[in-house]
Formats: C-alpha cells, sequence, structure tokens
C-alpha cells in the first residue's frame, strides 16, 4: 500500500471562513476610522479658524494704534484675506517696514483641494448680519463654507 501525501493547501469552507472574519473585522473598524479622519478635519478647522480670527483682530488693533493708515468711514478691519499675507506698511515705524499677519492663508479642510486657499472661506463683512453673513469692502469673520454638520451637530458654517 502506497503512502498518500498529506494535502496542502486550504480548503474552499477554510478560505470562506477566513474571508468573514476579515469582513467582519473590516466592518467594525471602518466607522472609526471615518470618524476619527472627521475628528481630524475638525481640529483643522478649529486651528484655521482661530489663526485666521486671530490675524483680522491684530489687524483692527494695529488700524486702530494707527499702524495702518484708514480713510475715514472704513471699518478698519482687512479688505481681503491675502492682506493678511502680504502685510501693510507699518506708517509709525520711521524705515515703513511691513506688518505681516499670517504666513500663509490657512485652508478649511472640507474645502475642495482645486480651490485657492483664501477662496475656501465664506466672508462676512462689517455691519451683516450674523445669521446671514454677507461679503463686502472688509472681512469682519470668516466661516466655512461646508454643508454638513460636525460631530457635535453643530453645522461646520456656525463654527
Amino acid at each position: 500500500m502506497a503512502v498518500r501525501p498529506a494535502p496542502r493547501g486550504f480548503t474552499l469552507v477554510e478560505l470562506l471562513v477566513a474571508m468573514a472574519i476579515v469582513v467582519l473585522l473590516a466592518s467594525l473598524v471602518t466607522p472609526m476610522i471615518v470618524t476619527a479622519i472627521k475628528r481630524d478635519k475638525e481640529h483643522e478647522l478649529r486651528i484655521a479658524l482661530r489663526q485666521i480670527r486671530q490675524a483680522i483682530d491684530d489687524y483692527k488693533q494695529a488700524g486702530d494704534e494707527g499702524h495702518i493708515v484708514r480713510l475715514p468711514g472704513q471699518s478698519g478691519y482687512p479688505p481681503n484675506l491675502a492682506v493678511l499675507v502680504t502685510g501693510v506698511r507699518d506708517e509709525l515705524d520711521p524705515d515703513r517696514r511691513r506688518i505681516y499677519f499670517l504666513r500663509r492663508v490657512p485652508r478649511d479642510p472640507f474645502a475642495a483641494p482645486s480651490v485657492a486657499a483664501e477662496d475656501t472661506w465664506g466672508k462676512r463683512a462689517y455691519g451683516t448680519d450674523p445669521a446671514d453673513p454677507q461679503p463686502g469692502a472688509d472681512v469682519y469673520d470668516v466661516y466655512s463654507e461646508s454643508v454638513a454638520k460636525g460631530l457635535n451637530g453643530a453645522p461646520y458654517r456656525e463654527w
């Protein structure tokens, strides 16, 4: 009687059981990964909003202190976000050096990547209603234009 070699490989049942376990584990982990990615984007949004709003406030304060030329009737807020990066001449400095408020305009993490960073934000002009923000001659505040809601239930545009 000849000795038969042991079969090699896995049976179809063993492969199906292994695949079922992998699918089950993947379905359990996927929601946690999606939530973690969303939480990271929300963190980036908070930081970006804080940076831009601080730069806008610093620009306004510099104008109030006379470092920036302000014409009568102007609010003192920057005319656009780009001026926070390009800077303005310091009128109180004898050498007329520039004052810079941002190194770069942060982008809205929920906006399309093909859009320029400055254009990813909704802009509210001074004197417009907070419930219905409208752009205008200056930038008083910025907000996300995303229609999605955060993990806390609040729409991103209200952050």
